[in-house]
């Protein structure tokens, strides 16, 4: 969860809170019992009065006919109710869902209600009033979806005997009898012979077997992330059943599942039911097939091939400019060296090691979260801009300061660790060839072959750099010490001053305008406070690192609260690129459902190889001439903050890092992915294929 949204839900739940107290003391008169929205009106179902034990109460949809809302799992695009109970003076259950039916538009299938429906909960009295505060959210569709908003509150007195409306009760009970129930002991019509996984990939087949002649139920799946809601293909043979539902693209294999299953009339849920795995490897075999079928092993080569060219990267060659530097001084010793390339690999192997641990903790968690995370957060960008910037004064020479951190960076025992942690740290949001699909795959390998392909990174990225220490003749090629090297060390200061800049950019982009403000009045802070500290009167030290203190306490509480309001400029700088819309998973679904091709750049502005695409092949006057003529759906999914559903799509996708560019040919549901380097060609093929 961003800090956007933390900050959001605690504003909401204190007005909440607030609604709660005021509509506790005012009585049921001025009571917000209803709430309404375009083909869409909300009441409860709800007694008069209300008894001392547990009673089961709703919400009553009225929707407008040939419009429908949606079931827990909405299906392929769409959006189930939320309810946000802001308190209650009493117990409230979670909420109870009909099983829904199929409403297939175009291409698309979705999960949900036509007409009327009623979402039911359980709620208990603890007090002479049952009152509850909920804020309500809904979509609701036809072909355009619109979406609702709303609060409302009950009061209701508590006596010793229930008291309902007869047309009220009757609509709550019709509605609750189609709630699915657990399947317990012989109240289920059917039995589960098997659940498995298709060895291709693509399919899950669920087997129920029944008496001789038993119709086949219908079914639905629980989990949208895993199983598409399609109808699913149904064989019955004899008195056995098989269901094949299609999988998600990209979409993480989980133990188990779930389904609802119903007769149309009645339902039953299954809950975690295990899914056994259709055929596997030989045991004994090294050979463990991931991400389409490839085997860890080559998994692991695409890792150390994809953090070797990292070297190469622009993110990268600022930090290992320190090391060389070091390298070349009159006090590396050459029988040091190897130690200086070892303790750097080290800091690499060390680092990506703990950045892929945090990966696989969150992943278990059920986090939403991807490679390059951490430059999502201003804070973080803020820090780097400063540590950037005071390196590339001391590569200056302007102050004295900055020798003592170019031999904590370049020359120190401990400094050849740090600069492996730091290489890694600006490394990450650089994906380059081969990493793609090697990150895709850590997202669903088990936790040892995901952390084989984060230390396959590391080796690869440290690789060079430990052989050019390990063979001095590569070294002495180096001119001898002298004057020459003050020039160099002076020249290496403005790739550092260039990757601020960058790191300008990208705060700009997360917190909007103000970034740009917040950074450099730091970085003048900074440099004020050196020169402050190089003049010796009383007190000019402690001055200096007090409005070091200051600067760094205002502009990170800046930088941080601006994110959390959300101020980024993400949303309007994609609007104003031609022809690119937001990523909006309803709209990619209706354009592809009218047999529109689409284009997606998953994106952010923290990702050098994304934007080094964007200006030479994406926005070209050529390529731009070949979307517009064959009117393509372009898609910019901007991942620069941290963004739940592009995260999700990603996953869909077998990828967890940026950039991916995904093809949707007409008529066509399953993308092509093309290369992370773009060339023009490869967009023309994509035409002269059809």
């Amino acid at each position: 969860m961003s800090f956007s949204f933390l900050n959001r839900a605690v504003f909401l739940t204190c007005c909440r809170v607030l609604l709660l107290v005021f509509a506790c003391g005012t009585g049921s008169a001025i009571a917000q019992e209803t709430a309404s929205g375009d083909h869409v009106q909300v009441r409860w179902l709800a007694p008069d009065t209300f008894g001392p034990g547990e009673e089961t109460i709703g919400f009553y949809f009225e929707v407008d006919p040939g419009w429908h809302v949606y079931w827990r799992n909405a299906g392929d695009s769409g959006a189930a109710p939320r309810f946000d109970f802001a308190g209650a003076s009493g117990e409230i259950g979670d909420i109870l869902w009909p099983f829904p039916v199929r409403l297939p538009i175009e291409h698309l299938t979705n999960l949900g209600y036509e007409g009327d429906v009623a979402y039911l909960f359980s709620a208990t009295p603890d007090a002479s009033r049952m009152e509850i505060v909920v804020s309500l959210e809904w979509l609701v569709c036809k072909v355009d979806c619109i979406p609702g908003y709303g609060n409302m509150t009950l009061s209701r007195p508590v006596a010793d005997a229930v008291q309902w409306q007869p047309q009220d009760k009757a609509l709550r009970d019709r509605f609750a009898a189609q709630v699915p129930v657990t399947v317990t002991g012989d109240n289920f019509p059917w039995t589960v012979a098997n659940v498995s996984a298709a060895p291709d990939g693509d399919t899950l087949q669920l087997i129920l077997e029944a008496g001789e002649g038993a119709a086949a139920p219908e079914i639905f799946p629980l989990d949208g992330g895993l199983l598409t809601a399609r109808a699913p293909q149904v064989e019955k043979s004899g008195d056995t059943i098989r269901y094949t539902f299609q999988r998600v693209p990209g979409a993480v294999l989980t133990p188990d599942t779930g389904f609802v299953v119903s007769d149309g009339e009645r339902a039953w849920q299954l809950d975690d039911i295990e899914i056994q795995a259709a055929a596997t490897s030989a045991p004994g075999s090294s050979n463990v097939p991931v991400d389409g079928g490839q085997p860890l092993w080559l998994l692991v080569l695409a890792a150390i091939a994809g953090g070797a060219i990292l070297n190469l990267m622009p993110c990268v060659f600022p930090v290992l400019s320190i090391k060389l530097f070091g390298l070349v001084g009159p006090e590396a010793a050459a029988s040091g060296r190897l130690k200086e390339g070892l303790r750097y690999a080290a800091g690499v192997l060390v680092t990506f090691a703990a950045l892929g641990a945090l990966l696989l903790v969150l992943r278990a968690g059920g986090a939403a979260i991807g490679w390059g995370f951490q430059l999502q957060s201003a804070p973080v960008v803020l820090g780097l801009i400063l540590l950037f910037w005071v390196m590339a004064l001391s590569f200056s020479g302007l102050y004295e300061f900055g020798h003592h951190l170019m031999n904590l960076a370049g020359n120190s025992r401990g400094g050849a660790f740090v600069t492996g942690v730091l290489a890694v740290f600006v490394a990450a949001p650089c994906t380059g060839p081969f990493m793609g699909a090697a990150l895709g795959a850590a997202t669903l390998l088990p936790a040892y072959g995901a952390m084989a392909i984060f230390l396959g990174l590391g080796v690869g990225l440290a690789l060079p750099f430990v052989l050019l220490c390990a063979f001095p003749a590569l070294l002495n090629r180096l001119p001898a010490p002298g004057p020459w090297m003050e020039t160099l060390r002076q020249f290496l200061a403005f790739p550092l001053y260039a990757t601020v800049i960058w790191l300008l950019w990208v705060l700009g982009r997360l917190v909007g305008e103000s970034g740009w403000l917040i950074g450099a009045m730091l970085m003048l802070a900074v440099v004020f406070a050196f020169w402050l500290g190089r003049h010796q009167f009383r007190g000019s030290r402690w001055l200096a690192w007090g409005l070091v203190l200051a600067a760094l306490v205002m502009s990170f509480g800046a930088a941080n609260k601006l994110q959390q309001n959300g101020s980024g400029s993400k949303a309007a700088q994609v609007t104003s690129d031609q022809g690119w819309q937001p990523y909006n998973r309803n709209a990619i679904g209706q354009a592809l459902a009218r047999n529109q091709a689409v284009f997606i750049d998953y994106t952010a502005a923290w990702c050098i190889t994304c934007q080094v695409n964007k200006k030479l092949v994406l926005e070209s006057e050529e390529v731009e001439t070949l979307f517009r003529e064959n009117d393509v759906y372009l898609v910019r999914a901007d991942w620069t903050d941290q963004d739940p559903e592009i995260t999700r799509a990603l996953g869909e996708l077998g990828r967890n890092s940026v950039p991916v560019y995904a093809w949707y040919a007409p008529g066509e549901r399953e993308p092509v992915l093309l290369p992370q380097i773009l060339q023009a060609e490869m967009i023309e093929a994509l035409f002269t294929d059809e």
